[in-house]
């Protein structure tokens, strides 16, 4: 019974070592006693127990490496470079992918050391930034002439992040905040001289306008001028007189006008009682001998002309 028992242990446990299941995208490697035997891909699988061993197991999923490379650019700036590098192991050379290469991170990341810094100290800073994709171009032909024949296959490289020195981003980050206010004090000066010009023009047609009002209304006072000396001289009043009668009358249109301001400070020279009538006489005595000396004035002038026709 004991000797029976014990059989059917040890073929299950014969049974439980030489089955196995390899999971989707991963390729198991087995050796028989040390010697490479054959590749496995997913599925259930067997093996010879004790004779053959899982040696290893290799993903066939497209991973990815960073590297961070420092290094110095043409305008001796040091700048630290991220590099992610994405990478398969081929299919058909899961062999190589095994046994050539022991440590493939170690080898990727020598090689972006490497081509990074051959590449970077060729270019000023700025062109480090703008050129970003020809070293990652740049990168990854080297990579995938080196990879190939150990079984990796390099799917893209990308340059993640640039990063200058410390001081070297503050300086650069003072000359853009200097450009930044270069630019809005040009805008503010436009601005301001646009809002001077507008200004300018507007109190230009106030002016103009104003002019113009006045004109308009000085001229309005001398066509009603010329009309109220004309209903005065039907009256048999003369032109001297109703002229003098209608600057008087003005006088305390003036005077009464002041009355009703009250918290007018202005006094008008004279304001006796008799000022009216002294003003109207001296006007007509004024307009009377202002006319007298015109006529004299004419007078001269025929009596001149008519001594040189002579």
């Amino acid at each position: 019974m004991y000797p029976q028992i014990i059989i059917a242990v040890l073929l299950l446990l014969l049974i439980v070592a030489s089955v196995f299941t390899v999971r989707q995208q991963t390729a198991y490697i087995i050796e028989t006693f040390g010697k490479f035997s054959s590749i496995r891909h997913s599925g259930l699988q067997f093996k010879i127990p004790v004779a053959q061993k899982i040696a290893g197991k290799i993903s066939l999923k497209i991973q990815q490496l960073d590297v961070i490379v420092e290094t110095k650019t043409l305008d001796d700036v040091f700048v630290r470079l991220k590099v992610s590098v994405q990478y398969v192991v081929i299919k058909d050379k899961v062999y190589d992918a095994f046994y050539k290469l022991e440590y493939p991170h170690d080898q990727i990341t020598s090689y972006v050391f490497d081509v990074v810094r051959a590449e970077v100290p060729k270019m000023k800073l700025d062109n480090v930034f703008v050129k970003k994709d020809d070293i990652a171009i740049a990168v990854k032909a080297e990579l995938q002439d080196a990879m190939l024949e150990y079984g990796f296959d390099i799917i893209k490289t990308l340059v993640t992040d640039i990063d200058p020195d410390s001081q070297v981003k503050e300086a650069m980050n003072r000359i853009n905040a200097a450009e930044r206010q270069k630019t809005a004090a040009q805008f503010e000066g436009d601005a301001q001289r646009i809002l001077i010009v507008e200004k300018a023009r507007a109190e230009a047609e106030s002016k103009r306008l104003q002019g113009q009002g006045i004109a308009d209304q000085r001229r309005e006072i001398a066509r009603g001028l010329e009309e109220s000396v004309a209903v005065l001289n039907k009256v048999g009043i003369s032109s001297q007189e109703a002229s003098a009668l209608i600057v008087v009358t003005q006088h305390y249109d003036t005077l009464q006008s002041l009355g009703e301001e009250t918290n007018s400070n202005l006094i008008l020279l004279p304001n006796t009682p008799q000022a009216g009538s002294d003003m109207l006489n001296n006007m007509v005595a004024s307009f009377t001998a202002s006319n007298q000396i015109s006529e004299t004035m004419k007078q001269h002038k025929l009596e001149n002309g008519d001594n040189t026709k002579k």
